[in-house]
């Protein structure tokens, strides 16, 4: 089975799986929802359009750097006349002055993952050729969150995730004499040996309802995912920056040959 390689790193991120409109939290690492959604816009689906045909697909996350979570405070509707305003539940539209819905978002800020992306050679190759060349490009599970170079770092490649065991970490040096780090690894099945942890996500699409009156609603699944915590080299910390993107390139160039 072969598989991709993909970096997820930027200024700000999120993942939410339990949003409310005026609530848009941020879970703690990529969910299924939104790796599938990447990989659909690339492929230049449109929201609504069936995706059976990504369910083989499996994500290996490493979480290289957690992040730290953080909120945005929002207001949307002041100031416009009722007809514009956001509509309610019912449809209806809010009297004048009470157009204006507070609405508190939540992100990842400076996180990065590694994330090995495995299924069927041929469909890896159509999702590889995709990323590669997107009809809409990737962000990390909001529009205003651009994905940092590289993406898509190697793929397709035997063993992707085996790669993780081996890959720079994009994390700087513990400043003591440690010769090993932590490094979570999140899985649909405990990865390798290490302490486990669960979780649940409310993070596998669903196929639209024939005859639904928005086929465009998401619907999801919830599942339980796996949280492996793996001692790795503290050597494999290649810093940040310039730092990191060397120790990437001579790592790649090592697999390459």
């Amino acid at each position: 089975m072969t598989g991709l390689l993909l970096r997820l790193a930027g200024p700000m991120q999120s993942w939410g799986d339990h949003s409310t409109f005026s609530v848009r939290d941020t879970g703690t690492v990529p969910t299924r929802s939104a790796m599938i959604g990447i990989i659909a816009a690339a492929q230049g689906r449109h929201r609504g359009e069936p995706l059976g045909d990504l369910a083989p697909v499996q994500f290996t996350v490493r979480v290289d750097r957690p992040g730290t979570v953080m909120s945005d405070f929002h207001t949307v509707g002041g100031g416009t006349p009722p007809e514009r305003t956001v509509p309610t539940a019912e449809g209806k539209r809010r009297t004048a002055g009470a157009g204006t819905i507070v609405s508190r978002r939540f992100y990842l800020a400076d996180a990065v993952f590694t994330v090995a992306v495995t299924g069927p050679d041929d469909l890896v190759g159509q999702i590889h050729t995709a990323l590669n060349n997107p009809v809409w490009g990737p962000y990390l599970g909001r529009r205003s969150c651009p994905v940092a170079h590289p993406f898509l770092v190697s793929g397709p490649i035997p063993d992707p995730i085996g790669h993780l065991e081996h890959l720079p970490l994009n994390r700087r040096r513990p400043t003591g004499d440690e010769e090993t780090v932590r490094v979570d690894f999140v899985t649909g099945a405990p990865h390798g040996d290490g302490s486990i942890s669960r979780m649940t996500l409310n993070d596998v699409p669903m196929e639209p309802v024939p005859g639904s009156p928005d086929p465009r609603r998401r619907r999801y699944l919830t599942r339980q995912v796996y949280v492996t915590t793996r001692s790795l080299p503290a050597d494999l910390c290649a810093g940040t920056g310039l730092n990191y993107l060397d120790a990437l390139d001579e790592h790649l160039r090592g697999v390459r040959t």
